[in-house]
């Protein structure tokens, strides 16, 4: 090839990187040969406009947009991985939901620990096989297809808060959507509504000591608050109430 146009080609080549992709005349100019201005002959340039005012989109709606277009637990799952959210950057992995959908009996915990972003499923960690020991005392297993014994298990958040922290208020309001959609979907006959943040979310109140035993309503379906698995191994003593939460499920689920 030319010389000239080699040397032509890699010019232009060196413009588009710096960004002058596109021509704005019908022949080229060359700038070098213009006569000078004096800063007389500048004209004025007219003052810019202020730019419009945009407001900044809510999440909550953003995440109820994206929940209310979910057909189908998979659909869901995909809204939620890919919703914006500042946990996700320091989590290993998405945890979504294990066990049985259509299960009659639907648990609901806070978030991912270290042994659930790991694994990739809720419950898993030693709070997991508390719980696994609580429901098999009631006859039920999140592994059994059966939905009369099954379980289907999920939580608030998705993705691992660092430091195994408890969830925050404006992350429960941000996930909401997500959660209530995930219980219409999932359609158990009852809730069990584990520690603080679930309680927050689908009851709107927390202080689970106070509320614990008490049967509520969240998403049009019965829920009973009841102790997270990881507060009953960090206080033994509570295990007695929370016996007597999971026969008032039993209960309740033999006997709709």
């Amino acid at each position: 090839m030319d010389p000239a146009l080699l040397s032509a080609r890699a010019a232009l080549d060196w413009l588009v990187e710096l960004g002058a992709d596109e021509a704005i005349g019908e022949a080229p100019v060359d700038r070098y040969g213009l006569v000078a201005r004096t800063p007389a002959d500048t004209p004025t340039p007219a003052p810019l406009a202020a730019p419009p005012v945009v407001a900044p989109s809510d999440p909550v709606a953003v995440a109820e947009a994206l929940a209310q277009g979910a057909r189908d637990l998979s659909a869901l799952a995909a809204a939620m991985e890919g919703f914006d959210c500042d946990l996700k950057p320091g989590a290993r992995r998405f945890v979504f939901a294990d066990g049985t959908p259509g299960a009659a009996l639907m648990v609901v915990g806070e978030a991912p620990g270290r042994d659930e972003d790991i694994e990739g499923r809720p419950f898993v960690g030693v709070a997991g096989q508390l719980l696994d020991r609580m429901l098999a005392a009631i006859g039920r297993d999140r592994a059994d297809a059966d939905p009369a014994r099954a379980v289907y298990v999920a939580n608030v958040l998705p993705w691992r808060p660092p430091g195994n922290r408890r969830p925050e208020g404006a992350e429960i309001d941000r996930w909401r959507p997500f959660l209530v959609r995930h219980v219409e979907l999932a359609a158990p006959k009852v809730l069990l509504v584990m520690g603080n943040s679930p309680a927050q979310a689908l009851l709107g109140r927390s202080g689970i000591t106070q509320i614990r035993g008490r049967w509520a309503e969240a998403a049009g379906r019965p829920a009973l608050p009841t102790f997270h698995p990881s507060y009953l191994l960090r206080t033994p003593a509570a295990k007695r109430e929370a016996w007597a939460d999971l026969l008032a499920l039993k209960a309740r689920l033999d006997h709709p």
